[in-house]
């Protein structure tokens, strides 16, 4: 995600709901077959753009490389700690597709499916994202109740707020090597998510020049 490209009337609105709307219990959220229900009509509405389903080919494209490359990467067993860093809005949950009202915003299957994975691999799944820090509690719930395993959320604080997206996790990637991790892959769907070093390897979701967060 580029953090000058995204919505900041939606960052703003998630802040505010952060502020006053508690995390809500997880018995009260939406089934799964009613949120897929609910995809293309969002989907219109929210990102009139991107074709959904142009988009869906695209990153299963993407996971389909990704996944044999991290099944190779762990077929021995070790004693390294191996992790993978993931952006969050448009890479991890779908974000642009759905109304920030709408809670918990979906997860992008295939990459969730592949987070899975590698977590049964014994790949600890970090993520690392330029959304503020006021909405720490909200994301990590989000995530959670996506289906996702988290061993790490990376938000920005104040201080982050004021340097480049790419410094600040191109930083955050350094502080999860500190802790004795090798980062087999980050993925994320801007190039803000990606340069900086601090990975073995990328993988970019499509943004389609900007128009997706």
């Amino acid at each position: 995600m580029h953090a000058r490209q995204w919505r900041t009337g939606t960052a703003a609105a998630l802040a505010v709901a952060a502020l006053t709307t508690a995390v809500p219990a997880a018995s009260a959220t939406e089934p799964d077959a009613a949120i897929a229900s609910n995809r293309t009509a969002v989907a219109a509405a929210q990102t009139t753009d991107v074709d959904y389903r142009t988009w869906q080919r695209d990153v299963a494209a993407v996971v389909a490389v990704a996944r044999p490359y991290i099944q190779q990467r762990t077929a021995q067993a070790s004693g390294e700690k191996r992790a993978i860093v993931l952006d969050i809005d448009n890479t991890s949950l779908e974000t642009d597709f759905h109304y920030f009202w709408e809670l918990p915003t979906p997860a992008v299957e295939q990459v969730r499916d592949l987070a899975r994975y590698a977590d049964s691999r014994g790949v600890a799944i970090f993520f690392v994202t330029a959304r503020p820090g006021i909405i720490y509690s909200l994301t990590d719930w989000n995530l959670k109740k996506a289906g996702y395993p988290v061993d790490g959320l990376y938000v920005r604080d104040l201080p982050d707020l004021f340097e480049e997206v790419s410094a600040y996790k191109t930083e955050k990637r350094a502080e999860i090597e500190a802790k004795g991790y090798t980062i087999i892959a980050n993925i994320g769907n801007n190039t803000t998510d990606l340069v900086g070093g601090h990975a073995e390897r990328t993988f970019k979701l499509p943004d389609y020049d900007g128009q997706l967060s």
